[in-house]
């Protein structure tokens, strides 16, 4: 086994039962070729892992949307526990570099691979959970899913509003709403975008995000809303 200081450095947490952390990032692929080293892989944290994520992701998003119906909150939350948002977030750590991978996973490329990836996260946070405890496991959760991943997911979320926005108008009107950027303010580091939505010269809603992309979505979102 590799030395996982620099590893517990990068996430600023030290495990108490070092054992815990081996053990999330140990590849079954590692398992079948060392038997003698390792006798579980790290399937049974993925499992707890996910369920932690889960459950820290849906208490955030119910806290800081409001707003959001059901399926609102639903969507933003896929967004974020999806397998390519996961394996962003464990690049962030260079968690690919401490994997425990049986040489063929190794040399295919298996410490690069978003499934690993995203997998190995959620076993480490069910790791962090367990030595640790409930708190840790959520600080380093929200403190991993920083403001530009949840930025990416409210655009990721967004995607559907403009997708049915433009489903509705083409069948009823035959035609394609158009976006426009009405204003921006603030400083550089903390932009704020105002965005319409038109259909020809009828404006079908404003929005506004930290982002264009994000307010064309907010708008596209309120103009569902005006047309219901």
């Amino acid at each position: 086994m590799s030395d996982l200081s620099r590893l517990q450095q990068k996430i600023n947490i030290v495990f108490k039962d070092r054992a815990l952390l081996e053990l999330a990032l140990t590849h079954s692929s590692y398992i079948n070729e060392n038997p003698d080293l390792a006798t579980a892989s790290n399937e049974r944290l993925e499992f707890f892992g996910d369920a932690i994520l889960g459950l820290v992701i849906a208490e955030k998003l119910y806290q800081d949307f409001p707003e959001s119906d059901e399926g609102e909150l639903t969507r933003l939350r896929s967004a974020l526990v999806r397998r390519e948002t996961l394996a962003q977030v464990a690049r962030s750590i260079n968690l690919g570099d401490y994997l425990y991978l049986g040489v063929g996973e190794d040399t295919g490329g298996g410490r690069k691979k978003p499934a690993n990836l995203a997998r190995t996260l959620e076993s480490l946070i069910a790791a962090i959970y367990l030595d640790g405890g409930q708190e840790l496991a959520r600080k380093f959760i929200l403190k991993s899913f920083g403001p530009e991943i949840w930025g990416q997911a409210e655009e990721g979320a967004g995607t559907d509003y403009k997708s049915s926005l433009q489903e509705i108008m083409q069948a009823q009107h035959q035609v394609t709403p158009t976006y426009h950027l009405i204003k921006s303010t603030g400083p550089d580091h903390a932009r704020e975008f105002t965005v319409e939505v038109k259909a020809g010269d009828v404006i079908l809603g404003q929005g506004t995000g930290k982002s264009k992309k994000s307010a064309e979505m907010d708008a596209a979102r309120a103009a569902l809303e005006n047309l219901k």
